[in-house]
């Protein structure tokens, strides 16, 4: 028989390896999560946008300067506002149940494609070639990237009640093709090709993840492919920037087509190893077009150099494995249908960025997400990650085993 002995006066707090367990579920508390990965999206997520607004002050200061009576940190602050609000809000919908997101789905699209169509009112303005902003009282906006959001919970609500049971041609168009059409030639029409591409990129995601059949889905990307390569050269300006990406910049594109690619990669180049050091970036001082948007990868680069560069490109691999994670599991076909195109959404978008800065694709013109100055962009993308959230958390448990701790 074994006697237990009361413990004694003055006894030893729990041993410290106990400890850091009590830290993690306090954290979780905190943050609200029950599952690993979900935690493992939602701090990811939270950590990017804070390295983006670092990134965003360093890269901005010097423009914003000029451009704002010598505020250096008038773009930083705005961004910063939008984090402000992206954040909580992303929190907030974490702890909607999934049938609000399918209840509101047509509503949200039918809305997202109403504000697409203000940019061909005089509420729409050009800018760097696409009329695709609209302006309402001193603020700016970019509808499609709400259009985004919209048509991953659109998508996923119709073709949930047909996941895994597509028959023919009929079957796998007629759901999606209609309302994802329209969308992205609504915004083809104001020639933003580069976010025409992500939305191709977030339909194709849906389709897979409900299970479409592979052949039909290869079939699709021929064709969407070759429609994207008609589009490209029905303009000069994108046609000079392909021909310059086949076939390498003459002097005579030095200072037009060339300027914003080339200048990308010698501030890559320049940052070496371990990096220029933050703040010292040379090609901020106006010799970078966009330096604190679409092209703050090279900014990335220049001041942190390879080491930099690295961190964020694994941030990204660790999101995505934590979004995989989310989908494996799901059983329910709403559920993993929406999350699957939100992967596609940000991770596809990243690998775009990056791409372009580094030369491997022509110039498209989209963020890198939770990173790049933009505030439309950074809002429906975390608004993204919220929904992604709210559906792994209203996800019912998976029972334990007998006899598992």
């Amino acid at each position: 028989m074994t006697t237990v002995r009361p413990p004694r006066h003055g006894a030893p707090e729990p041993t410290p390896e106990h400890r850091p367990r009590a830290v993690v579920v306090a954290v979780r508390r905190l943050f609200g999560a029950d599952r690993s990965d979900v935690m493992l999206v939602q701090g990811t997520t939270i950590f990017l946008v804070l390295f983006g607004l670092v990134m965003v002050l360093s890269s901005s200061a010097v423009t914003s300067s000029q451009n704002n009576e010598g505020d250096f940190f008038a773009v930083f602050a705005r961004q910063g506002l939008f984090a402000l609000i992206g954040i909580p809000l992303m929190l907030m919908l974490a702890r909607l149940p999934a049938v609000f997101w399918r209840r509101w789905a047509r509503i949200a699209v039918m809305v997202a494609l109403g504000l697409q169509l203000l940019v061909f009112t005089g509420l729409g303005y050009d800018y760097g070639g696409n009329q695709n902003w609209i302006s309402i009282g001193g603020l700016t906006a970019q509808p499609s990237e709400f259009l985004k959001f919209a048509l991953v919970i659109w998508l996923a609500t119709v073709l949930a009640d047909r996941a895994d049971g597509f028959s023919d041609w009929r079957s796998v168009l007629v759901p999606a093709i209609p309302v994802s059409g329209l969308a992205i030639a609504m915004v083809l029409a104001g020639q933003d090709l580069g976010t025409a591409s992500i939305m191709v990129v977030i339909v194709l995601a849906a389709l897979f993840f409900a299970g479409a059949p592979l052949g039909k889905l290869a079939v699709m990307v021929i064709v969407l492919a070759a429609g994207a390569v008609a589009f490209a050269f029905s303009s000069s300006s994108r046609s000079n920037r392909i021909d310059v990406w086949l076939n390498g910049c003459t002097p005579e594109d030095y200072e037009l087509t060339c300027w914003q690619s080339i200048h990308a990669l010698w501030a890559m180049g320049s940052g070496g190893i371990f990096g220029q050091g933050l703040g010292n970036s040379a090609a901020k001082w106006r010799w970078l077009p966009h330096a604190e948007s679409d092209f703050i990868f090279a900014i990335i680069g220049e001041e942190l150099g390879l080491v930099g560069a690295l961190v964020v490109l694994a941030l990204y691999a660790v999101l995505a494995v934590g979004l995989i994670r989310l989908v494996r599991g799901h059983t329910d076909p709403f559920r993993r249908i929406a999350t699957g195109a939100v992967l596609a959404w940000i991770i596809g978008q990243a690998f775009v960025n990056i791409a372009v800065v580094l030369g491997l694709l022509p110039v498209l013109g989209v963020p890198l997400p939770f990173i790049s100055a933009g505030g439309t962009a950074l809002v429906s993308s975390l608004v993204g990650i919220g929904m992604v959230l709210s559906l792994a958390r209203s996800r019912p448990s998976t029972p334990r085993t007998a006899g598992a701790s």
